[in-house]
């Protein structure tokens, strides 16, 4: 693994790994299906929302979507996705 990409944090955790001051738990099997169903639970849950839109907007939106294969709803849904994890960036 390249270190010099790691943060401090993530640093701190390669050491402790790395140092054997893991130990496992007793029921390693129900804690790895504990811990991947509270995954599975929190990406897959959605909330309605309602939002204005400017009549022409949502004209352009739609024709986007509909030239790159997605329905308008996801088109907006990845949008913000991407804004909300900084893989995009907008001017405000």
């Amino acid at each position: 693994m390249k270190e010099e990409n790691l943060d401090q944090e993530e640093k701190e955790i390669v050491e402790y790994i790395e140092n054997s001051n893991v130990k496992s738990v007793d029921n390693l099997s129900d804690e790895i299906l504990r811990y991947s169903n509270l995954a599975k639970n929190h990406i897959s849950k959605k909330k309605a929302i309602s939002i204005r839109l400017a009549e022409s907007d949502l004209y352009l939106l739609k024709q986007k979507a509909l030239s790159t294969g997605v329905s308008y709803q996801n088109l907006i849904q990845t949008l913000i996705h991407q804004y909300t994890h900084e893989k995009i960036k907008i001017a405000l």
